[in-house]
């Protein structure tokens, strides 16, 4: 063969490798029984108690069907421009119709509405037991010198923290009293366990469901003016297109639900454990609660 057809034939032939290998590497992110394709599955999570829980449940149980699985920590924001974008594929925390209305009325149409899974999800603003007399939100009125003007809450970007400031505190003639002072979930419960431990006066922004009420002496504040929100939807999204690259994990999270006690057993099992430690806490919840697993998850 001369030598210019030989070398025309090798550079056409490697040509080819390349684009094949270019058409693999496009095909990665998606789900399991589709031949050499990767099946990698980025998962969103914002740092709330039952986020954390069901987001490292399904972590374990996803990889033990095969998958690639990375859990990406962000405020609520980043989470759905994330999933608007792609960059994140599924996230399992999404409350509605109120605490990320702004969020999800800003990218629902990049979005899918993968279902809901838990239908008591609450805003609440609570106080120490101790605290006998203050059993309502009209009853903070008058009383800023004894919170130190101050309501605690969770990290600035959560539609819990827009709901306190925007709507409980002026509803309640609360402004120019109180300040929500916002930073972090961890810090509003080292704030909160240490002002029980000296049994001092505290209030501070939470939510059902969360382990707090069963560790904490805490009592949620009655709200007659509806300025926390009715009890909402916690929903499952997953980003544009979801559902056709992953339909096996889209039928598992169309099955998905899990009841106060359950919840309520994940999130302690998870937050007993170390830090650093939450996925093997989920995977000994799901090895203890097999019955549970069966209901939305092919068994191994």
């Amino acid at each position: 063969m001369p030598k210019k057809r030989w070398t025309r034939r090798l550079v056409a032939c490697l040509a080819m490798l390349a684009a094949l290998v270019l058409v693999a590497a496009g095909c990665g992110g998606r789900e399991a029984g589709t031949g050499q394709q990767a099946k990698r599955i980025n998962i969103g999570y914002i740092a709330w108690d039952e986020a954390i829980a069901v987001s490292n449940l399904y972590k374990v149980l996803l990889q033990r069907q095969g998958y690639q699985v990375q859990l990406t920590e962000l405020e609520a924001g980043p989470t759905y421009a994330g999933l608007a974008r792609g960059n994140i594929d599924l996230f399992m925390d999404a409350w509605l119709p109120q605490t990320h209305a702004d969020y999800w009325n800003q990218y629902r149409g990049q979005l899918e509405d993968l279902g809901v899974w838990y239908d008591q999800a609450t805003l609440n603003i609570a106080v120490p037991k101790y605290l006998t007399d203050v059993n309502s939100l009209q009853d903070l009125r008058g009383r800023g010198a004894e919170f130190h003007g101050t309501i605690t809450g969770i990290d600035p970007g959560a539609g819990l923290s827009r709901v306190t400031r925007d709507q409980m505190i002026p509803q309640y003639g609360l402004a120019g009293e109180y300040t929500l002072q916002t930073s972090s979930t961890t810090a509003m419960l080292a704030s909160l366990e240490r002002a029980i431990n000296e049994r001092q006066p505290i209030v501070v922004t939470l939510w059902h469901p969360h382990w707090a009420y069963a560790k904490y002496p805490i009592k949620d504040l009655a709200d007659p003016r509806g300025a926390m929100g009715a009890a909402e939807q916690i929903h499952a999204a997953g980003r544009e297109g979801f559902s056709a690259d992953f339909p096996d994990v889209t039928g598992m999270v169309h099955k998905f639900r899990l009841n106060d006690q359950q919840l309520a057993s994940l999130e302690n099992e998870i937050n007993s454990a170390p830090k650093g430690q939450e996925e093997a806490a989920a995977q000994r919840w799901a090895d203890a609660n097999p019955q549970v697993i069966a209901t939305f998850a092919p068994t191994r």
